[in-house]
């Protein structure tokens, strides 16, 4: 399936995703401009094989929209003549490629703009983090398309707004805007107009200077650890805080930081 060059560093503009690498990031585009980048399967197993082979030397992924968009969600043509079982696979084939966003070896995070909408809110919903500009804007309509969720935003969403509001959106219709959106989940930060991508390469180039696997614990770990009932949960947490500062790259880290040769935290 089409993709971009990620070695040579040349966009294909046929491409379904467009990929690239900066430094030890990896850059991926939704690359369907003209459809709003609506998610057709095809777009949705490039995922799938995008997130199945990321390279050894990938610290973070940077998920985006190429054009005004992030996602205008699932493209509806796809679905006029599924039928029941056929649906059922439709559905189950994108919950596989968003389980490749959400238990990626590395963080993934997210550049919203536009329309984040359906599909595309399910897909930003996979990532670890999503940073939107003032554009951005989130809907759920399957509800006036007699349709239900099918990428995964009844198990994800709900974890970041809350069972009601989304029920809400997608009874009523609601739209909600990028600053809405910052305070009530949809995404951890709100950049100025067109800064939404540069903010998220400039996380992604904070957190390749974490320990590995410091960061491969926040991803595996903490969302195990947050729905354990506490007894399992203090457990889990204590055997993940143990091997992670039991590694040699911890030690180094800390014994830097007692000697001064670390920086300390301060506000920015």
């Amino acid at each position: 399936m089409a993709m971009g060059n990620a070695s040579t560093g040349i966009p294909d503009p046929t491409a379904l995703l467009r990929i690239e690498r900066v430094g030890s990031i990896l850059t991926v585009g939704l690359n369907r401009p003209a459809k709003r980048n609506a998610l057709n399967d095809s777009t949705v197993r490039a995922i799938d094989e995008c997130f199945s082979t990321i390279a050894s030397d990938v610290r973070v992924v940077v998920v985006y929209g190429v054009g005004d968009h992030f996602s205008a969600g699932l493209d509806l043509s796809e679905l006029s003549e599924t039928d029941v079982i056929e649906g059922l696979e439709h559905s189950r084939m994108w919950h596989r490629a968003f389980e490749k966003v959400q238990y990626a070896r590395v963080p993934v995070v997210a550049a919203l703009k536009g329309a984040v909408i359906g599909g595309g809110l399910e897909l930003a919903c996979a990532c670890h983090i999503r940073v939107a500009e003032p554009s951005a804007y989130y809907a759920l309509p399957e509800g006036q398309r007699g349709i239900f969720v099918g990428g995964g935003a009844s198990v994800r969403l709900p974890r970041l707004v809350g069972v009601a509001r989304m029920a809400d959106m997608m009874l009523t219709g609601r739209v909600y805007t990028a600053s809405e959106g910052v305070t009530l989940g949809f995404s951890q930060y709100l950049t100025a107009e067109g800064g939404a991508y540069d903010k998220a390469l400039e996380l992604a180039e904070r957190i390749t200077t974490n320990a590995p696997l410091t960061n491969f614990a926040v991803l595996q770990a903490l969302p195990l650890i947050a729905e354990a009932p506490p007894q399992v949960g203090f457990m889990m947490e204590a055997l993940t805080a143990t091997v992670a500062q039991n590694s040699k790259e911890a030690k180094e880290r800390i014994r830097a930081f007692l000697e001064r040769k670390a920086g300390r935290v301060r506000p920015t």
